[in-house]
């Protein structure tokens, strides 16, 4: 008697281990939500290095990250006091995030664009591009927008770009191999 129910937990182990094989992509889904210069370059690193190799990636940009999809040189008309008071006091693009540590004033980040410059390391707008032409898929978060007031008119010209709800990054990450968050 133990015998056989030892083998009809054997049995349904084995259909949830390929349940679970048939129901993942080779796929990595990553919430960006830090606006800080370098986790914003570590997700934008780890997500180019996983389309290099193949696997579909999409990033979820919410809250402060989104700053890094603002284009510096669109303006967007009508927007309401508290909406105009976010887009002056949060940085416009991702050449103007700034580090999480020893900023020190902007000077940390210029220090360290420089050593990137140096050694040849690709800017986070550069990055971005390659993204970009890599097929990484970029949804930003509608709650966030809406909370900080930005429009989707305001960010930068990428393809594959969407806005869309959390639903979209949980079914995503739902089918992901890999799922980050930074």
């Amino acid at each position: 008697m133990m015998g056989t129910e030892f083998e009809q937990q054997i049995v349904e182990l084995r259909k949830q281990v390929t349940q679970l094989k048939e129901g993942t992509k080779d796929q990595l889904s990553m919430v960006v939500f830090s606006g800080d210069m370098d986790k914003v370059l570590a997700a934008l690193i780890i997500a180019t290095g996983a389309a290099a190799y193949d696997m579909k990636v999409k990033l979820f940009f919410t809250f402060w990250a989104i700053s890094a999809l603002r284009d510096r040189d669109k303006i967007v008309k009508g927007k309401k006091l508290i909406e105009k008071m976010f887009g002056m006091m949060l940085p416009k693009g991702a050449s103007r995030l700034k580090l999480s540590k020893m900023n020190m004033g902007g000077m940390g980040t210029s220090m360290i664009k420089g050593i990137m410059k140096k050694n040849k390391v690709a800017s986070l707008d550069e990055m971005l591009k390659t993204a970009g032409e890599l097929g990484i898929e970029i949804n930003i978060c509608e709650m966030s927008m809406n909370l900080m007031g930005f429009r989707k008119e305001e960010m930068i010209d990428y393809p594959g770009l969407t806005v869309c709800g959390v639903a979209t990054f949980l079914s995503d990450a739902q089918e992901s191999k890999i799922q980050l968050f930074i």
